[in-house]
């Protein structure tokens, strides 16, 4: 798998394994666009699996492409880039999904993509092919987002209170039923926005180190396309497997809450992608949900779940990272 010597078989074959990556990205986070919309009960399931999904296909009209740039040439070196390197990341990003789906463990998709190219391009050429800056936003982020988006959710909560608390809850709730289809609609747009990103800038890299984009680094309109709509495709799977099982898996919560989680979580993706940094959309509504359930009473947070996301934020980045070194390595013993 040199390359130098790719064919147009094994391109195709790895570009294919980046959108299934995107695919399952969009399958597993479906979720987060459509947990508190459907759990307020503002729209049926089947309607918010399509309503996320239209807005995950066309956050490309919003935002630049600064998320794909940094993924694509803001970890890893781009010229260190390769095939292996590539193959080494997704398979090391796609084993590290399985292995804490299988265990429960609420990892993050973008965090097991960001660690496998830093494992493989480590592999490769040593920490001189790692871009440290980008990798140090990046981990900052880790925490930063579900931190800021939880402070942010509990301060929305008690200036909404405050400013509705004359008005009977069936007077907020409808209030806030109208608010949420805004609300989700911005989350779903910035969910689709960071988290198709990250693909694109796999896809281009490994484009560019084949001579595909000639001397100059940029994320082709195709690619663009492509991945968004294998977004919103998973987007669109995941939401129906969720359908089955929302009435036991999703916390309720009240309209104004969704709202407030979900605009709190759309200003942390909004401001992320606009800076170019890839981010855990899992997390960050994560931490937008507990904010809002912090701000009624402490005991309504599920502490022992954010122990284990916190966990999950600690593990994911070195043991993808582990697994795409590995993975980098065995692919050199067949080419």
């Amino acid at each position: 798998m040199d390359a130098a010597a790719l064919t147009l078989p094994f391109l195709f074959a790895l570009i294919a394994v980046a959108l299934a990556f995107d695919f399952l990205n969009g399958m597993n986070d479906a979720a987060n666009s459509i947990a508190t919309i459907v759990s307020t009960r503002v729209l049926r399931p089947q309607y918010a699996v399509a309503w996320a999904a239209f807005f995950n296909f066309v956050a490309f009209l919003f935002f630049g492409l600064h998320v794909a740039e940094t993924v694509g040439r803001g970890i890893v070196e781009a010229d260190v880039v390769n095939s292996r390197v590539i193959f080494g990341a997704l398979a090391g990003a796609i084993v590290w999904q399985v292995f804490t789906q299988r265990l429960g463990i609420p990892s993050s998709s973008s965090h097991a993509l960001i660690g496998g190219l830093v494992g493989a391009g480590l592999a490769k050429a040593g920490i001189h092919a790692v871009v440290w800056s980008g990798v140090g936003k990046t981990v900052a982020a880790i925490f930063l987002s579900p931190g800021l988006g939880l402070l942010l959710a509990l301060v929305l909560m008690l200036m909404v209170s405050w400013i509705f608390v004359r008005l009977t809850p069936y007077g907020v709730d409808n209030i806030f039923r109208r608010v949420q289809f805004v609300s989700a609609s911005l989350y779903a747009l910035g969910h689709g926005g960071n988290d198709a990103q990250k693909t694109m800038g796999i896809i281009a890299v490994l484009l560019y180190s084949q001579g595909s984009l000639g001397d100059k680094f940029y994320i082709p309109f195709w690619v663009v396309i492509a991945c968004q709509i294998a977004m919103a495709a998973g987007t669109m799977a995941g939401g129906w497997r969720i359908v089955k099982t929302m009435g036991s898996k999703i916390t309720r919560l009240t309209p104004m809450q969704g709202a407030c989680a979900e605009t709190a979580g759309s200003v942390m993706l909004f401001a992320a992608t606009s800076l170019g940094i890839p981010v855990s959309t899992t997390h960050t509504i994560t931490g937008s949900i507990i904010g809002v359930g912090a701000a009624k009473k402490m005991s309504a947070v599920r502490w022992a779940v954010a122990k284990e996301i916190v966990t999950a934020w600690i593990i994911t980045i070195p043991a993808s990272s582990l697994l795409a070194a590995l993975f980098y390595w065995l692919s050199g013993l067949f080419g």
